[in-house]
């Protein structure tokens, strides 16, 4: 495909050539300065996307950064053009393939593997300094130049773009591509460095173990779905400690993954070490040009990192051969005195980045270091103490679910009969055909109303008709009445001045009733709002009205679930037995809510002495 005339109008001082690639980012087509005679790729960004102000400034800006970027393993962008609808991008064309091309096609190795990602997080590690986040990393990104050096292309696009269109398609792909992309990402929350990091981790386990951690066979929604719910699968025949430290690059968890891409490649190069030992990197022979000093300490390191307690590493088989790979059961751990415990939250400023202390950029929260510091113990104490409470809390609402009488005392004159049989019992009825009261003497006016918890269900009323000495009345219920009511109900009857009360049974299933399947529902919709609320703190971020609407949740919780389990056990509900019930929900939800936020407030606050 030639270059659109409205491109080499908006580059005269190029000669462009033939497209050379073409995504969900853009077109790409090959160009040579007239001058120069500097080969170039020309990056036309997609214009149904950006020809909208906000995207257009936003890019305008983020264009300018991407130009600062002066890094080893940065592709670097020569200019930037604007004009129309066009929005141009001048970059170093890399002639040596993909990373994507060379691992389906000659392979990489082990120490390949591991040498590509300490390039790829030394780019990332100099963007994000520069506050720029990537949000697209992935092996067909990573580009090799024709000495062999890895460089990351495509930083901050998928942002901007994602700006002025849904995270999900545009040009028929997913942004952020669905394989790599991290939970944060994928949810729609704020992002931070965190979330390259997870994209730079799936690479690395593509990479070394031939396999993406989640099932891909499924279509993009699916893959998207998994990264947001599910734990990927642990890496297989990647030996310790290099596996640990892949698998806690892909916690789903803020609080358990890296935090930044520098503390993820000193761990990474410790573990090569350990596993490959001295001069892998250099054995490797792909170039890694700028490396920190953290980093080299780690290609450095003489003792085998330390693997996190909750990741202990299981045999896959026996013998003298036999790998230590990552336990499925606590897929997340690894940790080095380097790199400890993830930091604080993003939060600030441009690209969710906080202010910068100094002009260099804006500087990321160091990973502390997890260590026996009172304060932090007392803190965690007290989370375990508010979730003891929240589990009291549950179990008293399960037993009063469970303890709700089975009738209610009602005062009925056996005289009075439903259908055949006398009120002074519980009557079943079936509630989609007419009530036949019959009694004695000619009240005049019947009627009759359910509730259940004293919440009225519906009512119905008629004149008695003479029958012998007493009367008879035929009486039908609303049809929404009869749709709501299920289980057991007090059933109210006004025979003239005499009002008597007793239970009734409905024939239905409790579950064809909104009383059964509805409260069910309700109960589910609580708990999984609140499930949501509580991975939002968790995640990082602030639940707004998090200190009443914990509660109420619970509240609409337990109330459920006791009117669920009543109407289920055909037990007429008692209106002590729902409040407690309530009650219960309520103080549980608060408790887990004041866990979640308690327990954050520990992962993102610093030890002493920082």
């Amino acid at each position: 495909m030639s270059a659109p005339a409205e491109l080499v109008a908006a580059l005269p001082q190029y000669e462009i050539g033939a497209e050379i690639g073409e995504g969900g980012m853009g077109v790409v087509f090959a160009g040579v300065h007239r001058t120069l005679g500097r080969s170039v790729a020309i990056k036309q960004l997609p214009w149904d996307v950006l020809n909208h102000t906000a995207s257009s400034e936003l890019f305008d800006r983020e264009a300018r950064v991407l130009a600062s970027l002066d890094h080893p393993h940065i592709v670097p962008v020569y200019d930037y053009v604007r004009t129309g609808r066009e929005h141009l991008l001048v970059m170093e064309r890399l002639d040596g393939g993909t990373v994507h091309s060379r691992f389906h096609g000659e392979g990489v190795s082990g120490e390949q593997a591991c040498a590509i990602g300490l390039a790829m997080l030394a780019g990332l590690h100099a963007a994000h300094r520069a506050g720029v986040l990537h949000l697209d990393v992935k092996p067909r990104n990573l580009l090799f130049s024709t000495q062999g050096v890895v460089k990351v292309a495509d930083f901050g696009i998928a942002r901007v773009i994602s700006e002025g269109a849904t995270l999900v398609t545009h040009g028929g792909e997913i942004l952020g591509t669905p394989a790599y992309i991290a939970p944060e990402q994928a949810m729609g929350n704020a992002l931070s460095p965190a979330a390259d990091v997870y994209a730079a981790g799936t690479v690395l386990y593509e990479l070394l173990s031939g396999e993406l951690p989640f099932d891909n066979t499924r279509g993009a929604i699916s893959m998207m779905r998994q990264h947001m719910f599910t734990d990927p699968r642990p890496i297989s025949g990647v030996p310790m400690p290099i596996a640990g430290v892949i698998m806690r690059s892909l916690a789903r968890e803020l609080e358990s993954r890296y935090r930044e891409a520098e503390s993820f490649a000193a761990d990474l190069s410790a573990a090569a070490t350990a596993v490959y030992g001295a001069g892998w990197l250099e054995r490797s022979g792909v170039p890694v040009l700028h490396l920190t000093p953290r980093v080299i300490a780690g290609l450095n390191a003489a003792t085998v990192p330390v693997v996190d307690e909750r990741t202990r590493p299981v045999q896959r088989h026996s013998g003298p051969n036999a790998t230590l790979v990552a336990s499925p059961a606590e897929p997340n751990g690894f940790t080095q005195g380097a790199a400890g415990a993830p930091g604080a939250p993003w939060g600030g400023d441009r690209a969710g980045f906080p202010p910068s202390a100094d002009s260099s950029g804006p500087a990321w929260p160091a990973d502390p270091t997890p260590g026996g510091d009172s304060a932090r113990t007392g803190s965690q104490a007290a989370v375990i103490g508010l979730r003891l409470a929240a589990a009291a809390a549950v179990v008293v609402l399960v037993v009063l679910a469970l303890l709700n009488p089975a009738r209610l005392p009602h005062e009925a004159s056996p005289t009075l009969n439903l259908g055949a049989a006398p009120v002074s019992a519980p009557v079943e009825v079936d509630l989609s055909k007419p009530l036949i009261l019959t009694g004695p003497g000619n009240p005049g006016r019947v009627a009759i109303s359910l509730s259940a918890a004293g919440i009225p269900l519906g009512s119905a009323a008629t004149d008695a008709k003479p029958d012998g000495n007493g009367f008879t009345a035929q009486l039908t219920l609303p049809a929404l009445a009869r749709w709501i009511v299920g289980g057991a109900v007090t059933a109210t009857v006004q025979t003239g001045p005499v009002t008597q009360t007793f239970t009734l049974l409905t024939s239905q299933h409790p579950l064809a009733s909104a009383m059964g399947a509805g409260t069910l529902i309700l109960a589910l919709f609580a708990l999984a709002y609140l499930e949501s609320g509580l991975r939002t703190i968790r995640n990082g971020h602030r639940w707004r009205g998090a200190t009443v609407g914990g509660p109420v949740l619970g509240l609409l919780f337990g109330a459920a679930v006791w009117l669920c389990v009543s109407v289920l056990r055909v037990h007429e509900p008692s209106p002590g037995f729902g409040a407690g019930c309530a009650v219960a929900g309520a103080v549980a939800a608060g408790f887990v809510v004041a866990a979640a936020r308690r327990r954050a407030s520990t992962v993102v606050s610093r030890p002493s002495g920082r």
